[in-house]
């Protein structure tokens, strides 16, 4: 079984433009589990979904938003699933001019490996985020076109794949969070996707990464149907909004003690984002973790199992804020995890 035992990772996305400048927040206060860093401010391409764009069918970059072009849909779906029947997983990397940070963050452990790194943790947008931000010709969003998700959960998967075999050199365990803050709306009018389906991309998705070699997450920023995850056999990691939805995770207490028979973990993202100020104290988020300790202790789950699998992140990514602003949530990060790991 995993032990992280409160070790601190990110979402993905940090405030800065210097691609440097985010290693160094990454490898300061997530010593054990960084991530490489997504920087929306850069520009366009660095966006969530563009980030994961290329070589994707029918989809193009123009006057700094994503579209789908259906022209161009059927020669390139030829091509795609030439691709990735043959295995071409160079084929779905992600580019320099995509992803900065990534490069910048591969550099940085190239040239010098620090010592306490046990996990390196990479990520994708999910495929259900992904396509609600598209619409085909009619207006209609790619989130219902079935041929659409087909191959987007199967190219996100490569996307995935190139990322593990990327940082594979550096011989410590992979963990990939697919990040679906569309789900958060899941069960409401505006979101009207069947459960079965979301399970059955998610699990197809999982399957395709988890072989070659890393641990599955899933962020989800709002609240959400969580027995979605806890109930998709491929995720190991459920990450949530801790610090305003604690309660309502609560409320899975059952699917979550079976996660954890299985050996999955949760990654509580305690500090708040938008809501942070630097009169926040580490003991407010301790005492949040411990209220939500005790109440998964009294629905029948082991204390001693539920700190061993803890991961800390902040709540949601922090690519809007401001550089001061995102250090200080790492920060405040830094103490309830050093409080937590020396009980």
């Amino acid at each position: 079984m995993t032990i992280f035992r409160g070790m601190i990772t990110g979402i993905g996305s940090l405030p800065y433009t210097n691609a440097d400048d985010a290693v160094d927040l990454v490898l300061k206060y997530c010593p054990q589990a960084p991530f490489w860093p997504q920087l929306p401010k850069i520009g366009a391409r660095e966006g969530m979904c563009a980030q994961f764009s290329e070589h994707l069918p029918a989809l193009a970059l123009q006057d700094n938003a994503l579209v789908f072009d259906s022209r161009r849909q059927d020669d390139e779906l030829e091509e795609f699933y030439k691709r990735l029947i043959s295995e071409d997983v160079d084929y779905f990397s992600i580019s320099p001019e995509y992803a900065a940070g990534l490069y910048a963050f591969y550099r940085r452990l190239e040239k010098k490996m620090p010592s306490g790194i046990e996990f390196i943790k990479c990520h994708i947008t999910g495929p259900f985020t992904f396509a609600a931000g598209l619409s085909d010709d009619s207006g209609k969003s790619l989130v219902y076109d079935t041929v659409f998700m087909q191959a987007l959960v199967k190219g996100l998967a490569m996307k995935a794949r190139w990322q593990i075999d990327f940082f594979r050199k550096f011989g410590r365990e992979m963990i990939v969070f697919i990040d679906e803050p569309y789900l958060a709306g899941f069960g409401s009018a505006y979101t009207a996707i069947n459960r079965q389906d979301i399970i059955q991309d998610l699990t197809e998705l999982t399957s395709i990464i988890k072989p070659n070699g890393a641990m599955v997450g899933v962020h989800c920023c709002g609240n959400t149907d969580w027995s979605i995850f806890t109930d998709t056999p491929g995720i190991d990691i459920i990450n949530f909004d801790a610090f305003d939805f604690l309660d309502k995770i609560l409320l899975y207490a059952d699917n979550l003690k079976a996660f954890f028979g299985r050996g999955g973990a949760l990654c509580w993202g305690i500090a708040p984002t938008q809501e942070f100020n630097k009169s926040l104290k580490a003991q407010v988020l301790l005492d949040k973790i411990d209220q939500g300790v005790a109440a998964l202790e009294k629905k029948g789950l082991e204390r001693a199992v539920i700190l061993k699998n803890m991961l800390l992140s902040p709540a949601c990514g922090l690519g809007t804020l401001t550089p001061d602003k995102a250090e200080g949530i790492f920060a405040l990060l830094a103490e309830v995890s050093e409080q937590l790991r020396s009980r």
